[in-house]
């Protein structure tokens, strides 16, 4: 086939998924602002204010220290949320059966999902920025802070698509929350500072990309220009995820 009609049909194929699940997000979207406002707000209530009110980290205040952190967790949980949606499609409305009667590749269901999980992400981190704006803290919102955003969202979105397509039920992918996201949330850098862990549990924390997003968003965010290396390995973390959710998209199709 032709190279420009295979890019045709893999761009067609994902605006479609895309567009079907922009259109589920637009009917949800009322009930969603209010359940990404809830958590960020306990965050900055608890911790910024009772715990933090009068701590400094690297010569900024709690608060704008953890802004960012919220900005790095909610993109990396809301771009995750997308296998939710995968699952209840895939189990109750049986929506990937038809998909797999479609013209529609592997690659280009897999970016259409990984799409809409970044979009989420994106929404999130708006409310978080708003919710910023109320508690008096401004962040540098600039090309870099996007990227690292959009980097974030790519690793866990393409992550939560490979995953949706093992899982065998609500149950498996309850327990990948408990054991893998929620861990990482705490202990990415996002609430509290990775160099004051001991140092074993650093060198571990390290290996995390949500560790070396937080990061990025946070020097962004600071008006500097993110580590170059935490920006690879983000990049290269988030292709890596993508290739694998196209493999078991394949799989799961087969």
């Amino acid at each position: 086939m032709d190279p420009y009609m295979q890019v045709d049909r893999f761009m067609h194929g994902a605006a479609a998924v895309y567009y079907r699940e922009l259109l589920i997000l637009r009917r949800r979207i009322t009930r969603l602002i209010p359940s990404w406002s809830v958590a960020p707000t306990l965050y900055l209530v608890a911790f910024g204010y009772a715990v933090g009110r009068h701590s400094a980290v690297d010569g900024h205040t709690y608060l704008e220290f953890l802004v960012p952190g919220l900005v790095a967790m909610s993109s990396m949980t809301q771009s995750f949320a997308v296998a939710s949606e995968i699952n209840i499609a895939r189990f109750y409305w049986h929506i990937f059966e038809e998909i797999q009667a479609a013209p529609i590749s592997a690659a280009s269901y897999a970016a259409g999902e990984v799409a809409a999980g970044m979009t989420r992400a994106l929404g999130a981190v708006a409310v978080i920025l708003v919710l910023g704006l109320i508690f008096g803290v401004r962040i540098c919102c600039g090309p870099w802070f996007w990227t690292a955003i959009l980097l974030n969202a790519l690793v866990f979105a393409a992550l939560a698509v490979a995953l949706a397509m093992l899982v065998k039920s609500h149950a498996d992918q309850a327990m990948i929350n408990s054991f893998v996201i929620t861990p990482m949330a705490f202990l990415g850098g996002t609430v509290f500072p990775v160099d004051r862990l001991p140092a074993w549990a650093g060198k571990l924390v390290g290996l995390l990309p949500l560790t070396h997003a937080a990061h990025a968003i946070r020097s962004a965010a600071f008006g500097q220009v993110p580590a170059a290396a935490d920006l690879a390995i983000l990049a290269v973390t988030g292709a890596a995820c993508f290739v694998l959710a196209v493999s078991c998209v394949r799989r799961a199709k087969d």
